[in-house]
């Protein structure tokens, strides 16, 4: 456990992710008292040598408050307009407290999409990079204004893992209103234990996760699993951690024991293949036979068309799509290298005859193994 610990002290690159439940004072907007101690942490960090980037929550409620709504509203367009108008106080926050230590910050907004799209991934890489060579503190949000899918669907849980994969992080720390992750629901369970360092991977962990989403957060302890075990695939350590906590940032990397630490464990995917599990947005699905899934399982070969026995979906060349067993089970994501409509032509029939059936023949392979990941 305690060589576990060891390994913060060690840590040069960091994605901290604040949540909506400590950013707040109860829902009456955001809890300055509370932002400039994190900050005055995260100066004392920098000082130590170790670079941060800060993924923040908070600009929903913010603007809930400023908008006098008392809950947080359901139509999309309300929810853009709260995000929009909170913006405002979140990064005036942020800046008002770092200036006051010569420190600069900058705003990064992103939408999965920004993340989905390979030349805008490298580019926000190269930008969170450039502004960290400068000694400025990026702040990370979802850019909730225009990305209905986020707003939906998202979390910034998810959107700090996808951060600390961008950038190659030594660590994730998540800040939130729990003490970390339990072996089970503490509310419903008085007996339950804190758990100190676990295995990202560790199936046993989805079931003690359990849902606790608050009303002014969109993310509960599964989301942060799933966080962990997306911050693992790029060989991130993530601790999740009581954000109230005094000095908590501070204690963790002074390796004491608070929060739960998920561990990577020793598999880090490249830099494509980390890009392609952090693509969430598939277009459709292929769904393969038994022999094809132990093909690619134990033998780490591009898939063809004789594997595949179904199409879902509708996609074109290029597009990422889900490959599952004829069981529904998640074996891999890759790019295609035809059509949705084509694949269906071709489709459990041997490459030699996909110029025959198709009128041309790009790749003999559906989806090329460097275009693959595992998952």
């Amino acid at each position: 456990m305690d060589e576990s610990r060891e390994r913060l002290s060690r840590v040069k690159l960091c994605v901290v992710k604040l949540g909506s439940a400590i950013l707040t004072n109860n829902g009456q907007g955001l809890d300055s008292a509370a932002i400039r101690r994190w900050v005055e942490q995260i100066v004392v960090l920098r000082q130590s040598g170790v670079q941060v980037v800060l993924v923040s929550s908070g600009a929903v409620a913010e603007g809930m408050k400023r908008l006098g709504m008392s809950q947080r509203p359901h139509a999309i367009h309300e929810q853009q307009a709260a995000a929009a108008v909170g913006q405002m106080g979140l990064v005036q926050a942020y800046e008002s407290c770092f200036s006051k230590h010569e420190i600069h910050t900058a705003q990064i907004l992103l939408t999965h999409d920004d993340l989905s799209n390979r030349s805008r991934y490298l580019n926000a890489r190269s930008s969170i990079r450039t502004l960290l060579e400068m000694g400025v503190v990026p702040i990370v949000n979802e850019n909730d204004t225009v990305a209905i899918d986020e707003i939906r669907l998202g979390d910034n849980d998810t959107l700090a893992a996808l951060v600390a994969n961008l950038i190659e992080a030594d660590l994730l720390v998540i800040l939130t209103d729990q003490q970390g992750m339990y072996d089970s629901d503490p509310r419903l369970n008085p007996e339950a234990k804190l758990l100190d360092v676990v295995a990202a991977d560790d199936s046993v962990l989805d079931e003690m996760a359990g849902d606790s989403a608050g009303s002014l957060g969109r993310g509960g302890m599964a989301t942060k699993v799933g966080a962990a075990r997306l911050a693992a695939r790029s060989g991130t350590t993530t601790v999740v951690a009581p954000g109230r906590e005094d000095q908590v940032l501070v204690r963790l990397f002074n390796n004491e024991q608070i929060g739960t630490m998920f561990l990577a464990g020793a598999r880090q995917l490249d830099a494509r293949k980390r890009w392609l599990m952090g693509h969430l947005q598939r277009c459709g699905s292929l769904i393969l036979d038994d022999g094809a899934v132990r093909v690619l399982r134990d033998s780490g070969r591009s898939l063809l068309a004789v594997g595949v026995t179904e199409v879902e979906g509708e996609f074109q060349r290029g597009d990422l799509v889900s490959i599952k067993s004829s069981s529904g089970d998640g074996i891999a994501r890759g790019l295609v290298n035809y059509s949705a409509e084509d694949i269906r032509k071709i489709m459990g029939q041997s490459s030699d005859k996909i110029e025959a059936m198709l009128g041309y023949v790009d790749e003999e392979e559906i989806v090329h193994r460097d275009n693959m990941v595992l998952v």
